[in-house]
Parts: structure tokens; sequence; C-alpha cells
């Protein structure tokens, strides 16, 4: 999502990942609060404008049964952050993934009867799942353990 999203407007990702500064005031007590309508300018305008288009690149990004838990959040920011639980899960249940996708690496086998096509999309499938968790192995790395796994089943000598 974060290469469709930079696609579309590279201003719009920044946005979501830095979170806007809003049109915003101080209160007689000193508390921050949002500007009202009536007081906002253009350039306030604009920043409202560019998270609300967040929000709707976001939402229709998005499976309809996650709709719920985004549509509540004032800011796109906020939408990513909660999407980023859904889809990696906080910390441990990250790390207990990525665990999880390494060690499908490291005993990656063909299976009796696979073609090499399945084969190399179930490869890709692990590679590109810890790429998305910030675990990557090298070239040189995976070429090696692509080609043990074809001498392990007699393909290379």
């Amino acid at each position: 999502m974060t290469i469709f999203i930079q696609s579309l407007d590279y201003s719009l990702w920044d946005l979501i990942v830095d979170s806007p500064s809003l049109p915003a005031t101080t209160n007689a007590s000193g508390v921050i609060i949002h500007k009202p309508k009536t007081t906002h300018n253009d350039d306030d305008g604009k920043k409202l404008q560019m998270n609300t288009k967040a929000k709707h690149v976001l939402i229709f990004a998005i499976k309809s049964n996650n709709f719920n838990r985004l549509s509540s959040c004032f800011l796109a920011k906020d939408m990513w952050d909660r999407l980023e639980v859904v889809y990696e899960g906080t910390n441990p249940v990250k790390e207990d993934t990525v665990s999880m996708l390494i060690h499908d690496y490291e005993i990656f086998i063909i299976h009796e009867n696979e073609d090499i096509k399945t084969m190399f999309t179930r490869f890709t499938n692990i590679i590109n799942s810890l790429q998305t968790l910030d675990k990557t192995y090298t070239n040189r790395e995976m070429v090696r353990k692509f080609l043990g796994v074809y001498k392990e089943v007699g393909c290379l000598k």
C-alpha cells in the first residue's frame, strides 16, 4: 500500500506517516484546540483537504471488514497506525511472525510431487512477507538457499 499511496501523491504519504499539523489554536487556558471553521485561511483548508484525501485513499484500499476500525479516526495518521496493528500486529506479534517466517525460510524444501512454479511461489511468498516485516536476505543468500533445495532432490549435481 505504501507504493500505491506514494505513486498517487508523495505528500499524501508524508502526511500519513508524519501526521499533519491541522488548523489549531490555543484557548485562554493554554489548551490547543481545533480552529473553528470560521477562522480557517487557505493554508488551513489545504491541510484539511490533504488529510481528507489521505483518509479517502486508506479507506478505499482496505477490506470492508476493517472499515469500522478506521471510520472513527480524524487523522489519516491514526488510520495508518491502526492498519499497522491489524496487518502487522504489535511488536511481540510482529517478532513472532518474523521468527515463524525465518523458520519457514530455513527449513524450506520442495514437497513431493510439487512443481517448480508452485515451489518458487511458496519461496517468493516467504521472502516477500519477511521483507514487508523488515527482514531481508541478500540475493546471494536466496540463490544459495534455492540451489540447496534443488541439490537435495537431485536436480543439481
